[in-house]
């Protein structure tokens, strides 16, 4: 990558920030984020997509829209504790059928709020297809891990500047209509906005374009004056305790973030050491993904820890379905087309709503009904 235009690129990006509209909120305040994660019970759930959804655009379009299984799978949420979800939305929606998508929103978060549920939307993406397109959704690839999986807005629409006018209705739009909403637990701006996805082709550039661009869409997201705090999670990085070793994605995420989140899918002794270099910055935490079986990363070893630091638990995946997401990375490179992964990557549940692991699902409903900080024995 050339250092100086990156440089360049990530100062313009800054000065669009500096530059945004007068009514835009600042950044809530230390006392402001504690105060309202204070307020808030210990917050733990999953990266939710419903098991009849390959991907974000299925699950939101009318034509797939299936509030039945949601209701189904919520109530499965519910009866092991889990009071929060996180929840992916997609800028072709708004663009597609704005009015629609916002009664699917709603009734979604009436569905959630019967459950005792308070989602975190993601309103970007930069995890895997760079080529999102509406309509019918192809089948899931044999064997192969999140196989349909589409980014938000899409390296397409990244490169074409004159679709920022639309992200900005979208942010705006979507935030602005749910903006005093307390059935919402809060704004996850961009999910992993450096990720490469590399394992598809032509996505040179991408990163600064992702940068510029997120530096606006937070303070689009401020000038709709949401109630609840916004979010971007730093995923990758050795070290964010000193900032002379932030990436400048990372700089702008931990800086305009109102309470801090990131991933881990490390051994236990790595989840407690990013959750240590984030400690400093004296904000909320929220662990948004985490928990991969294969690779190190359990609630048995990562849940205990997060309640103990009254970090927020959401884990990758929750029902087996239509992502397949139960499969590990590799499957992307020899898919599980022969024989089931001697054991799930993701999931909590079976399509049938039995636990993967009742252990495992147990231990949740324990620490979720234990009081803030309290990890019990038994």
């Amino acid at each position: 990558m050339n250092r100086p235009k990156t440089m360049l690129l990530g100062a313009v990006a800054m000065l669009a920030l500096a530059a945004g509209p007068a009514e835009a909120r600042e950044q809530w305040s230390k006392a402001q984020s504690n105060a309202w994660y204070a307020r808030q019970p210990w917050l733990v759930g999953a990266n939710y997509t419903p098991a009849s959804a390959i991907n974000q655009l299925e699950m939101w379009q009318e034509a797939t829209w299936d509030p039945a299984q949601i209701d189904r799978e919520l109530g499965w949420a519910q009866g092991i504790g889990m009071n929060t979800m996180r929840v992916f939305l997609h800028d072709q929606l708004w663009e597609q059928d704005p009015e629609g998508f916002k009664r699917r929103i709603d009734a979604f978060l009436t569905i959630a709020a019967k459950h005792k549920i308070k989602p975190l939307f993601v309103l970007f993406d930069s995890c895997w297809d760079p080529d999102p397109k509406l309509g019918p959704q192809h089948p899931p690839v044999p064997g192969v891990h999140n196989s349909g999986w589409v980014q938000s807005p899409g390296l397409p629409g990244l490169r074409d500047k004159t679709r920022y006018p639309k992200y900005r209705t979208y942010v705006e739009g979507v935030i602005g209509a749910f903006a005093k909403d307390d059935r919402i637990i809060g704004w996850d701006l961009w999910n992993e906005p450096d990720n490469p996805a590399d394992q598809y082709k032509g996505q040179e550039g991408k990163e600064p374009l992702v940068r510029a661009l997120l530096a606006q869409v937070f303070v689009w997201a401020r000038a709709a004056d949401p109630i609840q705090p916004l979010t971007s999670g730093v995923w990758w990085h050795d070290d964010w305790e000193t900032s002379s070793k932030l990436t400048p994605m990372e700089k702008l995420q931990l800086t305009q973030s109102d309470v801090i989140s990131f991933h881990d899918y490390g051994w236990p002794e790595s989840f407690e050491g990013r959750i240590k270099q984030l400690l400093p910055y004296g904000r909320p935490i929220l662990c948004t993904e985490y928990m991969a079986r294969g690779n190190g990363s359990t609630f048995d070893g990562s849940l205990p820890i997060g309640k103990r630091y009254n970090v927020a638990m959401m884990n990758w995946g929750f029902v087996d379905g239509k992502t397949q997401t139960r499969l590990p990375w590799d499957s992307w490179k020899k898919p599980y087309v022969l024989e089931e992964p001697t054991i799930w990557f993701h999931e909590v549940f079976r399509g049938d709503g039995t636990p993967y692991r009742k252990a495992e699902t147990d231990l949740i409903r324990r620490l979720a009904a234990a009081p803030k900080g309290s990890v019990p024995t038994q």
